[in-house]
């Protein structure tokens, strides 16, 4: 396969974590909340899979059930890390920056703590067999293309849809942008904010656990997961707070981000070892100048929900 084709397939591969950590905080974020804690979040979306693997490793179950038994263990664990954060904010009204951050902290930590009591060999024993279809039998990138990778499509596509051609996105989307008019409509505030922030978290912990055992399958992979849930949030910006946009967003997201060390393997190019770290740049750059363009141009639609950040107080209706 051509060097080049290779190098995209990667990058699509690799992007896919983001659609998952950027999807699940645009679906935060439309209910009018910041979630910080999307780092922690991933991190312990991972930790919660690979624990699930690593309990049935040696129960030889199906490849079904193990791949789904594996999902189900990320989406709790995030979902449970999501539930923190919707009772401190939400319940507790918890400032959300603050609230986020401590999240993280608190998630990147317990996680390494699973990590170091798990055994690998048994949470990663077959993972290109059950994970890797319908490409398991390539030798090159396609074997990235697995279960979870098509996985994310599908989430971010639904995602987009629900958001904004169903009632329900309708009025997740009110919450977000004035939850004291949707209240006074009779919309719950606290549920749709609650179910939200939940469901968002779920699905951002899918991603640390598909960069694990899909795209590195590595023990050592989790130690990187904190800083793509950062680049998620990035993400979020360039997307314009719609999912579909988060396809496109992370494939060029990977592009830039493995462009460093991609370039540096190609014999034609010459890059010094100085100019590496300004090639992995590019991404923050990228979302910087998306954000710049997206506020000049000033539409309603492609900015953020008005109350996000903010706490409701129902009683200030």
């Amino acid at each position: 396969m051509n060097i080049w084709l290779n190098f995209l397939i990667d990058s699509l591969a690799f992007g896919a974590t983001f659609i998952y950590g950027s999807t699940g905080e645009i679906l935060t974020e439309k209910a009018g909340h910041l979630n910080l804690g999307i780092p922690g979040i991933m991190c312990m979306g991972a930790a919660g899979g690979c624990l699930m693997l690593n309990t049935i490793g040696a129960s030889n179950l199906p490849p079904v059930p193990v791949v789904l038994l594996g999902i189900i263990g990320a989406f709790v664990f995030a979902v449970l890390s999501g539930m923190i954060y919707s009772f401190l904010t939400i319940t507790l009204r918890a400032n959300q920056n603050v609230t986020g951050l401590t999240l993280t902290t608190f998630g990147v930590g317990l996680s390494k703590v699973i990590f170091s009591k798990l055994d690998p060999v048994l949470y990663l024993a077959n993972t290109r067999d059950y994970f890797h279809w319908p490409f398991t039998a390539e030798k090159n990138s396609l074997q990235l293309l697995g279960v979870l990778f098509f996985l994310a499509i599908i989430v971010a596509l639904v995602s987009s849809w629900v958001l904004f051609r169903t009632r329900v996105g309708l009025q997740l989307r009110a919450v977000g942008e004035n939850p004291g008019t949707a209240d006074a409509v009779g919309i719950n505030v606290t549920r749709y904010k609650y179910l939200a922030t939940c469901i968002g978290s779920g699905i951002a912990g899918l991603g640390g656990f598909y960069y694990i055992i899909d795209y590195m399958v590595s023990q050592e992979a989790y130690l990187s997961v904190e800083a793509l849930g950062w680049l998620s949030i990035a993400l979020v910006i360039f997307a314009l707070w719609r999912p579909h946009m988060t396809i496109i967003g992370s494939t060029v997201f990977g592009v830039l981000f493995s462009l460093g060390g991609f370039i540096t393997n190609v014999s034609w190019i010459k890059v010094t070892m100085a100019t590496t770290p300004l090639l992995k740049m590019l991404p923050y750059v990228v979302t910087i100048l998306v954000l710049i363009i997206s506020s000049i141009r000033n539409k309603r639609e492609n900015q953020p929900p008005a109350s996000l950040g903010l706490s409701y107080f129902r009683e200030e209706r």
